[in-house]
């Protein structure tokens, strides 16, 4: 699965109070008004930024850090962030990505700038900069997350195979 968009860069240890505040917890259970707050704390424009050709949100080190709310790469994939790109993820963050269906990878984000056009291959674990026409190696996802995101996540996972079929 290759995937390419414009790529919107944050910095370090961006928690999920930052993705989607706590504030809204609890005012909607619908995810495409919660994705309009997608960020805002750090951008008050990235639901508008990203939403109209979708985007890869870039971060540094320690991204989606803080509680284990699901409803962070949720607001992520109704926001049309079609993957979030880092030098690393909290771990609750990283396994709620997977299960809701946003891919995350993890690789050296230093070599991207705010604005660069990407591409990602999922299966081979390349990332083409073709803006700066240079490629970063990431390691692939193992076939059992690459199934469960090619499913659309975990409960779509268990819908389509009437279990955990892999």
């Amino acid at each position: 699965m290759e995937l390419q968009a414009k790529a919107f860069k944050y910095g370090d240890d961006i928690n999920t109070d930052y993705i989607i505040s706590g504030k809204y917890k609890f005012k909607s259970n619908d995810m495409e008004v919660m994705a309009h707050h997608a960020m805002e704390e750090l951008d008050p424009e990235y639901y508008n930024k990203v939403k109209p050709e979708g985007g890869f949100l870039v971060a540094g080190k320690n991204f989606g850090m803080g509680s284990s709310r699901e409803q962070a790469p949720l607001v992520l994939i109704h926001s049309n962030t079609k993957a979030v790109l880092a030098k690393s993820f909290a771990r609750i963050f990283y396994r709620n990505a997977i299960n809701t269906g946003l891919p995350v990878i993890e690789c050296d984000t230093d070599l991207i700038d705010d604005g660069d056009q990407l591409a990602v291959d999922l299966e081979a674990g390349v990332l083409r900069n073709t803006t700066k026409g240079t490629t970063i190696p990431f390691p692939p996802l193992p076939p059992v997350m690459a199934q469960l995101l090619a499913d659309g996540g975990l409960v779509e996972h268990f819908k389509k195979h009437g279990g955990f079929n892999l």
